[in-house]
């Protein structure tokens, strides 16, 4: 039977217990309420794309609380994303990093043509979500809706969607609205180097003014 908890001391035990035995857990972050899991762990992974009815061919984000956990996790951000990470991170920006070879994410998407395998994270502009994933680590996380729904703004909208195929609801209050980060990857084929994936919360033209005010993909 699935909780709904306020984030408070007992309810983030509770929170890295559920991770660590390989649950699922929806926490509040600085867009939408998100569905997340231990990253390294392929059978959790597995339950969010069966509670979401998630398409396999989509991947899932690494939620982190702080810049440095990328390292931790061996995964870098390519030029210019690096830059871009500096004026944007924390926030509702979600670049594509590389990972090494030693990186034992169970979230890694390998592209065929470079062979190499990438990672889209993302750090939450939340103080409540960052004091939750200070106490679990990473967590692989996605929305909190089932597939090609609204995303949900309030812990009781992720809870009518994905019911008791989550452990644990904690609920931080109402998110800002229901559209979710902006995803951007390195792209050398395109003029400022990136490519957006996905336009939410900071809007394409933000992000390409932003490259050209601080010297674009050749001054990164």
């Amino acid at each position: 039977m699935s909780e709904i908890c306020t984030v408070n001391d007992e309810s983030l035990a509770r929170a890295v217990e559920i991770i660590h035995d390989g649950g699922l857990v929806v926490i509040p972050t600085d867009t939408v309420y998100g569905v997340a899991c231990d990253p390294r762990n392929i059978e959790a992974i597995r339950k969010v794309f069966a509670a979401k009815q998630r398409p396999k061919y989509k991947s899932l984000q690494v939620l982190l609380p702080s810049i440095e956990s990328m390292e931790k996790l061996h995964l870098t951000l390519p030029v210019p994303l690096n830059r871009l990470a500096a004026m944007f991170m924390p926030g509702a920006f979600s670049p594509i990093a590389e990972a090494e070879d030693d990186c034992s994410l169970a979230t890694l998407r390998h592209d065929p043509t470079t062979g190499k395998a990438t990672q889209g994270v993302r750090i939450p502009n939340s103080a409540v979500a960052l004091r939750i994933l200070r106490a679990t680590g990473p967590l692989a996380a996605t929305s909190a809706n089932r597939s090609g729904e609204e995303s949900a703004q309030t812990v009781q909208e992720a809870a009518d969607a994905l019911g008791d195929a989550v452990d644990l609801y904690l609920d931080g209050g109402a998110t800002p609205g229901h559209v979710s980060s902006t995803v951007v990857a390195a792209d050398p084929h395109e003029r400022d180097g990136i490519a957006i994936l996905r336009e939410g919360v900071i809007r394409e033209l933000v992000i390409r003014k932003a490259l050209t005010l601080n010297g674009g993909a050749l001054g990164a």
